[in-house]
């Protein structure tokens, strides 16, 4: 079931009410399949209210039930202009997964997770976060889109042992890592304006982020305009992973590469 581009660009241009925006979405996503609570499978991590509405944190610990594996993860943050704001697809599914990114909330609103299955069911769990009210979808940039081309695509890698994700993935036989990764990339909504110019700056933004582990494709993340200006997407690697590579496209059809060997571990 994974989204498609042209889907994610569909659901932007949406009118339903606030009320209904997660009935519209889920109905244009999955149809009449039937959406299990998600309760037991996903633990979502969101804040109350955002400290920054361009920059908010949203997390989510996800484990599959008994006999199932971990196929894809999506994130829907329902009043933003592009709802479906990220997809994780994995190539190699797993029976646990972690993703922590970095996202711009463009007002209060429900978020959604939705975990789907090897067996193909529909798991999902919601929270809702309150914001300051900033606009944060057609808030100026943070840095001057001339001197943001300068550093575009550029990627800094790390793994660590995550103490947290080994307690709470107990039961592996070694415990996962978690990948940071870092992206030099301003985001461009396509609703911000230049301020000297006050032309409104084309949109572009992280695509696809495409993470190999061992030289095997691994997960393949599908970007929105809904990651915030220089966006962090970490997400949980496989114990015994010796070598991350990580391949970047944005909207513009740059592609950037990054790769890190794991060997000391």
């Amino acid at each position: 079931m994974k989204m498609s581009l042209a889907l994610l660009l569909c659901l932007a241009a949406g009118t339903a009410s606030a009320g209904e925006a997660w009935d519209s979405i889920r109905d244009q996503l999955y149809g009449a399949h039937p959406m299990l609570p998600g309760d037991g499978v996903i633990a979502l991590d969101t804040p109350y209210r955002t400290a920054n509405d361009s920059r908010t944190d949203i997390a989510a610990q996800v484990a599959a039930p008994d006999g199932a594996a971990i196929a894809a993860v999506s994130v829907v943050i329902d009043e933003n202009p592009m709802p479906v704001s990220a997809v994780f697809a994995l190539r190699q599914p797993q029976p646990r997964f972690f993703f922590e990114t970095t996202f711009r909330i463009n007002g209060p609103t429900p978020v959604h997770v939705i975990a789907e299955t090897t067996d193909g069911r529909l798991f999902v769990t919601e929270a809702f976060v309150k914001t300051s009210g900033q606009g944060a979808c057609a808030a100026p940039p943070g840095t001057d889109p001339e001197e943001a081309l300068a550093t575009l695509g550029e990627m800094v890698l790390s793994v660590t042992q995550d103490e947290d994700l080994r307690d709470r993935l107990a039961g592996l036989a070694k415990g996962p890592r978690r990948l940071d990764v870092d992206i030099s990339h301003p985001s461009h909504s396509g609703m911000q304006m230049d301020q000297i110019t006050l032309l409104f700056i084309p949109m572009r933004y992280v695509e696809t982020l495409d993470i190999a582990t061992d030289g095997g494709g691994y997960v393949e993340m599908t970007g929105s305009i809904s990651l915030s200006e220089n966006p962090q997407i970490s997400l949980s690697v496989p114990g015994a992973t010796r070598r991350v590579g990580v391949t970047m496209t944005d909207t513009s059809g740059t592609v950037t590469t990054a790769e890190k060997d794991l060997a000391g571990y």
